[in-house]
């Protein structure tokens, strides 16, 4: 596979406006990846479109540039070529969603994660992913992360297995720093995080993880992932009745304060 195959259109167009925006003001490389964060050969990759550029790289990226608001124009754009089957209509969505939940049975939520974890979660796919495609997954749910403090506020609930948290991914320092970050998000008046307890035989969430989204448009989306991709859903049956589930798994579980001194209870075991 050539480098331009593994590029979208999007993410080259973006790349070009960057490095003309750049040159125009007679910006070098150096200067943006210092003022960005980035490294050299991670801003090139930007520019080449060959690497999607975070919430925060492209904030930076303006400041410097003295062009507010101009790659923040395009970002909503970026494709997101090589990611899993059916994920980018739903990332598109997410991204604009005014509320969203989620129930999570086997990692962490991406939106939750730290980027060490990613990185865990991602290194242990199979058949193994290319370095290149680690780094551009890392990078693209690093930036979904900025739902979580974006204007206007979108209000996030999730419920997360107990054995989830117990599985020490990436190792027990990165799990350690993962439950903190957990309980540190949890504290957003924006956000509820609910455990469900490994103790009950059977809950309502047993056929498996999914997220439900409401858009600007007050339309009720449902989302699931499996093992060959995803499918995002607006049939009114089944938006419904994965509702309906979700409602009883957020009543099944911990509440919120419980959960989070369980979290700080499972950090202190590792």
């Amino acid at each position: 596979m050539t480098v331009e195959d593994k590029r979208s259109v999007s993410m080259r167009i973006f790349g070009d406006l960057l490095r003309t925006l750049r040159e125009g003001r007679g910006i070098t490389l150096d200067a943006v990846a210092a003022h960005t964060g980035y490294s050299k050969s991670q801003t090139v990759k930007i520019e080449c479109g060959e690497r999607i550029a975070s919430t925060a790289f492209i904030e930076r990226a303006e400041q410097l540039l003295g062009s507010p608001g101009v790659l923040r124009a395009v970002a909503p754009h970026l494709s997101r070529e090589k990611l899993p089957v059916g994920y980018g209509e739903y990332a598109d969505e997410e991204a604009r969603a005014l509320s969203l939940g989620a129930y999570d049975s086997h990692v962490v939520n991406g939106l939750l994660q730290t980027e060490a974890c990613m990185r865990a979660v991602f290194g242990a796919r199979c058949p193994a992913l290319e370095e290149d495609e680690v780094e551009r997954w890392t990078e693209d749910r690093l930036a979904r992360q900025s739902l979580i403090v974006r204007r206007p506020v979108c209000m996030l609930s999730f419920v997360l297995e107990e054995w989830v948290l117990r599985r020490p991914t990436g190792g027990r320092a990165v799990m350690g720093a993962q439950l903190s970050h957990l309980v540190e998000v949890g504290r957003r008046r924006n956000v509820q995080i609910q455990v469900m307890p490994a103790r009950y035989e059977a809950h309502a969430g047993l056929d498996g993880p999914f997220t439900l989204l409401e858009n600007p448009d007050r339309q009720l989306l449902a989302y699931a992932e499996g093992q060959v991709g995803g499918l995002l859903t607006d049939d009114r049956k089944r938006v419904s009745l994965l509702h309906q589930r979700y409602g009883m798994i957020r009543a099944q579980a911990l509440t919120p304060e419980d959960s989070a001194k369980l979290i700080e209870q499972i950090a202190g075991e590792l």
